[in-house]
């Protein structure tokens, strides 16, 4: 590591990201200093390598214009390689977009579809760091051999995050009801879609742990959204751009609740890379704003959906008893076929989010390192 790396940075960038125990705090890694705490021009003094304990540092004293400041900042030249402006890694994701992604189509994952059994998830921590990568990779994994009691799928969420209570409660009870407020409680067909579009921030983590499926049809889908609106940008351009721009408006209201959010169908980070998607049809209200907008939107909103029910995309399977599929609810659609209501069809849902997994999996990760 060449002394470019501290002349090429911005100076408030490399004063800000002083590691020294006078501006983070030593036990947690806070800053201790606000911005406007620092010199309002720094400007560096000089810089030198040193040796260090884990490998060499860039001593840089610091001074401000007209006034010296004397300030002693030591840099690991590791930590300079890794994050110096304009190095070979570009801008940093959050995980959350395409960037970080491997995108699918049915195919794609034949005789790989991600899963484990549940005795080797909780187990054994490389099956479980697998598993949750599966989730943030390919957006999905199916758990085998979940025992089938009840509320057990509230045990398989805690063991990566916390739970998202909603107002269909801790769990939900996916089977024929009496009095449905919800197509999903019926054997009706359900078209491929997102969890819950209507909520802000939307769950972003759906769980489906199926109890008993014994009735004919029933069968379970999964459509890689990431995959469909990619295939949107690259074959009709404008329409994939009026999706990320046009906000629509998604309801959902019954005797206890009334939920609405506005977001785009396709929504995308400030470098214009698919983030979330959130389609569904069936709460989908009504969309204002001029002819031209309306009509440039039904447009590209028909052909995104049919893109999403285009043959090859959607992978379908049957859930059998003790299956728990864990997935992406920000990118993948899921689906199912009609099943007869007489029959015995029984799942047991739940939502949590992609942040307490993902930290979940940093920290395995980390202990995996540490042993």
């Amino acid at each position: 590591m060449s002394s470019t790396a501290i002349s090429d940075s911005p100076a408030p960038w490399l004063r800000d990201n002083c590691p020294c125990g006078e501006c983070r705090d030593p036990r947690t890694g806070q800053k201790l200093l606000r911005i406007t705490d620092l010199p309002d021009r720094p400007a560096v003094g000089s810089a030198r390598e040193l040796p260090g304990d884990d490998g060499p540092v860039w001593e840089v004293v610091w001074e401000v214009v007209w006034e010296p400041d004397g300030h002693r900042s030591r840099y690991p030249a590791a930590w300079l390689a890794a994050h110096c402006p304009g190095g070979p890694h570009g801008p940093r994701g959050d995980g959350r977009t395409e960037a970080d992604k491997e995108l699918w189509a049915a195919g794609d994952l034949t005789g790989r579809l991600p899963g484990a059994s549940w005795e080797a998830y909780t187990g054994d921590r490389a099956v479980r760091i697998r598993a949750l990568e599966s989730v943030r990779r390919l957006g999905f994994v199916l758990l085998r051999d979940v025992p089938c009691r009840d509320r057990m799928v509230l045990d398989v969420a805690e063991t990566f995050g916390f739970v998202r209570r909603t107002n269909y409660g801790e769990l939900f009870e996916v089977r024929v009801e009496a009095d449905p407020n919800n197509l999903a409680f019926t054997g009706a067909p359900i078209d491929p879609h997102t969890d819950n579009p209507y909520r802000d921030p939307v769950p972003t983590v759906q769980l489906l742990h199926c109890l008993r499926n014994e009735a004919a049809g029933g069968d379970s889908g999964l459509v890689d959204g990431f995959h469909a609106a990619a295939l949107l940008r690259r074959e009709a351009p404008e329409a994939f751009d009026v999706l990320t721009r046009v906000p629509v408006e998604f309801a959902f209201t019954d005797a206890r609740t009334e939920l609405r959010a506005q977001r785009p169908l396709i929504d995308v980070d400030p470098l214009g890379r698919i983030r979330e998607i959130r389609y569904n049809n069936r709460s989908l209200g009504t969309l204002h704003g001029s002819a031209r907008v309306l009509e440039e939107f039904y447009a590209a909103y028909r052909l995104f959906g049919e893109l999403l029910l285009r043959p090859g995309l959607r992978l379908d399977f049957r859930l059998a008893p003790g299956d728990c599929l864990v997935f992406d609810n920000t990118r993948l659609l899921h689906a199912r076929t009609a099943f007869a209501e007489v029959g015995g069809r029984h799942l047991q849902g739940a939502y949590a989010d992609l942040d307490g997994l993902g930290s979940t999996l940093a920290v395995l990760r980390r202990e995996g390192a540490a042993a």
